[in-house]
């Protein structure tokens, strides 16, 4: 299935140390820097063992995933974050975000809004609550309905949220391997000003959650650049 995501992964991140007590990869033995070392990404390492790094390319663009203490309320214990400038059409904005995380984030907005005391907007908010008030929600048949049970897609234009979900992306978000995260795992990807975007709680911390994360944001990054290249 991930055929067409492996030939993207790119070979020749700097795996050497790290500002910030970061481990030498070199030095490091652990299942996740001997996985990272076979598909040729960049590991560092907190020498604690509370974070870890990996960084890549796909089609020349380099991207960087990280595993660390939360930055949002609504994920507990470790976040799983990536990023990577892929330099796209700006005007391209899409967000997957897992349907329970958004029925959590519209409930917290609605009792807000209702709230006779609330006389401004919070701004310590994240900024996914501004997302779900700017996009719409956008369906379509092709995909199965499992995905919609699992994911809502957001979007100023349904036809580039299509574009991006091709089969081998949605089957990614739809086929975690055994064991792997449930639909309650706070995921959200997003395509926003010519840069992609992977946030989820990393539950359950293990491998498997952390290799099929970089193969889904991989995979995001390719058909990104396939549908939408500046």
């Amino acid at each position: 299935m991930f055929d067409r995501i492996k030939k993207a992964f790119g070979k020749g991140a700097s795996q050497h140390a790290r500002p910030g007590g970061r481990a030498d990869a070199s030095e490091d033995n652990s299942p996740a820097s001997r996985w990272a070392n076979t598909q040729g990404f960049g590991f560092s390492s907190q020498a604690d063992g509370r974070g870890l790094a990996l960084d890549g390319k796909v089609a020349g663009k380099p991207w960087r995933m990280q595993v660390g203490p939360s930055s949002r309320k609504y994920i507990i214990g470790q976040e799983l974050l990536a990023r990577a400038d892929l330099k796209l059409n700006e005007d391209v904005s899409v967000l997957v975000i897992s349907r329970p995380l958004k029925e959590s984030l519209e409930k917290v907005a609605y009792e807000m809004y209702t709230d006779p005391l609330q006389t401004q907007m919070d701004p310590n908010l994240p900024e996914e609550m501004r997302w779900l008030a700017m996009f719409d929600e956008v369906v379509w048949e092709t995909l199965p309905l499992p995905f919609w049970d699992r994911y809502a897609v957001l979007s100023d234009n349904r036809e580039n949220a299509m574009t991006w979900l091709d089969p081998v992306l949605s089957e990614g978000l739809l086929n975690w391997p055994k064991g792997g995260p449930t639909a309650e795992v706070p995921f959200l990807l997003l395509l926003l000003r010519g840069k992609a975007y992977l946030r989820m709680e990393y539950m359950p911390p293990e491998l498997t959650t952390l290799q099929h994360a970089a193969q889904i944001f991989t995979g995001a990054c390719e058909s990104a650049l396939d549908g939408f290249s500046a």
